[in-house]
């Protein structure tokens, strides 16, 4: 991965497996077995997700299967109940689907797992064709950066424009995310901004400073620790 932003096309799966919205109930437990995946989208003959199913859809009907469930139970598990009578995709499926769009950031994909609590999301064009999926895991590739891509990044995007100056007067170092950097500024109120421009380059895990002013100190500048 080289440059940023990343968006979520950068790190999805394009090779996804679906299923149609008429798949058996059973051919669909095939597919999660043999894929290894919990949850499969459900597409329409041209390919727009219409939602998506998962082993939490398909387990109601082993829990019901021989079970007499209370009224009071029945009523507060009715769409359980529902899905443990359901026979195919079309039926069993979470809909409408959560999904994002290929060109989304991988901040904002992140933000749609955590407030919708899923693990993984169908990635779509804009006419919501199933383009691929991206998990969790895929949005964590970018702390898989290289220590110097990141450095390169904070000295053209942040240092160069924040702390200008040849050679600049702000070295950058990273070690395994963790940035750091150093030398003697005249502006030590440009610190705080820094901090947030480099936290947001992808990759970053963390922010140090060993950046004095101008008044002759050799010490930390007293900034927040970022």
């Amino acid at each position: 991965m080289t440059g940023g932003p990343h968006v979520v096309d950068d790190v999805m799966t394009a090779a996804v497996v679906s299923v149609g919205r008429d798949t058996p109930f059973k051919e669909i437990v095939r597919v999660l077995q043999e894929h290894r995946v919990t949850a499969v989208p459900v597409v329409a003959a041209d390919g727009t997700v219409l939602g998506m199913v998962s082993e939490a859809d398909l387990l109601p009907k082993e829990e019901f299967r021989d079970a007499d469930p209370s009224r009071i139970a029945q009523l507060r598990r009715l769409d359980d109940l529902v899905k443990a009578g359901s026979v195919d995709a079309d039926e069993l499926m979470t809909t409408p689907a959560v999904t994002v769009e290929s060109g989304a950031t991988l901040s904002r994909a992140a933000r749609i797992m955590a407030e919708t609590k899923v693990k993984r999301l169908p990635v779509v064009d804009a006419a919501r064709h199933l383009r691929g999926i991206v998990s969790r895991g895929d949005l964590l590739k970018v702390f898989l950066r290289d220590d110097e891509e990141i450095a390169e990044e904070v000295r053209r995007e942040v240092v160069a424009y924040l702390f200008p100056g040849e050679p600049p007067p702000v070295r950058v170092e990273v070690t395994g995310g963790e940035v750091t950097l150093s030398g003697r500024v005249a502006d030590t109120s440009r610190v705080p901004v820094a901090a947030r421009l480099v936290r947001a380059v992808e990759g970053v895990v963390d922010v140090h400073w060993d950046v004095p002013g101008d008044t002759g100190d050799t010490g930390d500048t007293g900034a927040p620790h970022a």
